[in-house]
């Protein structure tokens, strides 16, 4: 499925994205160490029985990768300049091993290019939400998004 152009995007607009992800050890313990966050409360599960989850945590950086990559098919995929960057990122609730996580996206604003007339600014807030429905993810992300072609318009 293609993303959606500037046009398409709406102040208010929610997008339910319908790919889920379970997180397992494997993805934890690899982002880590591949990353070099050798933190023992992502690694350890001697060390991290003992801390306030008494288990290990999700990195949150693996997390707010897959809460971001999960938007792309139904949000910018094809139809994207480049990601401008986040301006907010909440982690309000831990992820552990094991834990399903989905994402629902709401467009905050959109506008304009100030220096280009091909494409607009959107910014998105990406919800990351666990099976308990709980948010594990909060990010607020402001995209390049491609006007539609005029011979499609």
């Amino acid at each position: 499925m293609a993303g959606l152009y500037f046009e398409e995007f709406e102040p208010g607009m929610v997008i339910d994205h319908p790919t889920r992800r379970t997180v397992t050890e494997a993805d934890n313990t690899f982002f880590s160490v591949m990353t070099l966050n050798l933190a023992p409360l992502h690694l350890d599960a001697e060390y991290s029985k003992n801390s306030i989850y008494g288990q290990r945590l999700v990195n949150s950086l693996f997390i707010l990768g897959l809460v971001s990559g999960i938007t792309v098919p139904e949000t910018t995929q094809g139809t994207t300049l480049g990601n401008l960057g986040f301006e907010q990122i909440k982690f309000p609730k831990p992820v552990f091993h094991g834990d399903t996580i989905h994402v629902q996206t709401k467009i905050e604003n959109k506008r304009e290019s100030k220096s280009r007339n091909d494409s607009g600014i959107v910014t998105f807030r990406h919800l990351g939400i666990n099976q308990r429905d709980e948010v594990v993810c909060d990010a607020l992300r402001v995209g390049l998004m491609m006007k539609r072609p005029a011979e499609q318009a």
